[in-house]
């Protein structure tokens, strides 16, 4: 009698690395306890667990995820292994060769606490390997795509979850006023869960004017809201955890970039 479909059926994915013993030993469990769901359905050889997602039933409960991460992993050894740090943070840019200057003098801002996740729109990869950084960034590569087209694809809530904030930044932002981490502080003080650096009066190109810096705060209250009036829905009160942090800001050089691709 078969009890369980051959183990490369099996697909697991949380924290990507279920070492082959630990497969067995959920294997096992299934084995010895057959799924009285199963038996219900008149069939006691097949695995059947209603509460695993559609088309899934088939699968036993402990080797299914309701979320992953973007944590590269080693093809051997105890998974436990794998990650000597995770970070807390996630960090994409949408680029394209021309502006590899500048996206490494961005990437350079971010602490090994950030994932760096690069979207190509130019389909140019390895042209990235001449940085260190690039070696241990993870790549995504669709040609002429914008950044919300890769954010709506790639970053899944389910995917992104481990991270505490996420920074989706285009190639043609100046930094030389920038720390990441002081960031980081300053949208925790204020409790917002999304923001943006201000943008310096010589930001070039189009610019609401409630992202401009503003250097005559004389308090630390919030003042304005209003990234983009799509996203309010997003937090609760909107007024309070949405702004602009003027502390710490940067330079929109608008650049030439996905839009002089033919």
């Amino acid at each position: 009698m078969k009890l369980i479909p051959p183990i490369d059926t099996y697909i697991w994915d949380k924290n990507s690395g279920h070492s082959t013993q630990t497969i067995l030993n959920v294997i096992s469990v299934t084995r010895d306890n057959v799924s009285k769901e199963a038996q219900n359905h008149g069939d006691p050889s097949k695995i059947w667990v209603s509460s695993n997602p559609c088309g899934a039933e088939r699968l036993p409960p402990a080797i299914l995820a309701s979320e992953s991460d973007l944590f590269p992993r080693k093809l051997y050894g105890k998974p436990s292994e794998d990650i000597t740090i995770k970070p807390k943070y996630l960090v994409t840019f949408t680029v394209g060769q021309n502006q590899k200057p500048n996206i490494d003098k961005a990437v350079k801002k971010f602490s090994e606490n950030f994932t760096i996740l690069l979207f190509h729109y130019d389909g140019k990869t390895t042209e990235w390997d001449e940085f260190e950084w690039s070696k241990h960034a993870i790549h995504i590569s669709v040609s002429k795509q914008t950044k919300w087209w890769y954010a709506k694809r790639f970053l899944h809530p389910d995917i992104v979850a481990p991270y505490d904030f996420i920074f989706i930044w285009d190639e043609d932002l100046g930094v030389d006023h920038f720390d990441a981490e002081e960031y980081i502080k300053l949208v925790r003080k204020h409790g917002l869960e999304i923001s943006q650096p201000g943008l310096d009066h010589s930001s070039r190109g189009l610019t609401w004017q409630m992202t401009r810096r503003r250097g005559d705060r004389e308090n630390d209250l919030v003042h304005g809201w209003g990234l983009d009036f799509a996203v309010q829905k997003c937090v609760e009160p909107a007024h309070e955890k949405i702004g602009v942090v003027d502390g710490q800001w940067i330079v929109h050089q608008a650049l030439p970039s996905l839009g002089n691709q033919v």
